[in-house]
C-alpha cells in the first residue's frame, strides 16, 4: 500500500511548512493517472496523522481528470481509462494536459495568536509530496 508512504511524505511537508501552527486541513490535487485510491489515502492519513501531531487535520482531495490534446485532429479528450489516446480519432499522438498531478495545493492553518512568532500570515504550499 503506497498510500501509507505518500501520507508520511505529506505529513513531513505539512509539518515543515506549518511550523508550530495547528493545521486545519491539507488540500491535495491528485491526477487520474496517479492511481491513488482516495479511500485508502484517507485511511492511511488517519493513521499517519495520529502519530505525527496532525490528528485533527482534514485531508481534502481534489480529483484531477486525465485530459489530452490530440496532435492529429486537434480534439481535447477527457480520458476514462489510463490509456493516452484520442477519444475522437484514436491517435496515440497526444499531449497530456492534466491527470499526472500529485501535489499539496495548500494547507489551512489555525489563525495565529497575537504572541505567535509566526503570525505573519497563512502558510501555503504549491508543491510538496510528489
Amino acid at each position: 500500500m503506497h498510500e501509507l508512504s505518500l501520507c508520511s511524505a505529506i505529513a513531513d511537508a505539512v509539518r515543515e511548512h506549518a511550523g508550530n501552527r495547528p493545521v486545519r486541513a491539507v488540500n491535495l490535487r491528485i491526477g487520474h493517472f496517479r492511481q491513488v485510491v482516495p479511500d485508502s489515502l484517507r485511511f492511511c492519513w488517519s493513521m499517519q496523522s495520529a502519530d505525527s501531531g496532525l490528528a485533527d487535520t482534514d485531508l481534502v482531495i481534489e480529483h484531477v481528470p486525465a485530459v489530452v490534446d490530440c496532435t492529429a485532429c486537434a480534439t481535447r479528450t477527457e480520458l476514462e481509462h489510463p490509456i493516452p489516446v484520442c477519444g475522437s480519432c484514436g491517435s496515440g499522438d497526444v499531449t497530456m494536459i492534466s491527470g499526472e498531478e500529485f501535489l499539496i495545493a495548500s494547507i489551512d492553518l489555525e489563525p495565529a495568536s497575537a504572541g505567535d512568532a509566526t503570525a505573519d500570515g497563512p502558510v501555503a504550499s504549491s508543491g510538496g509530496a510528489r
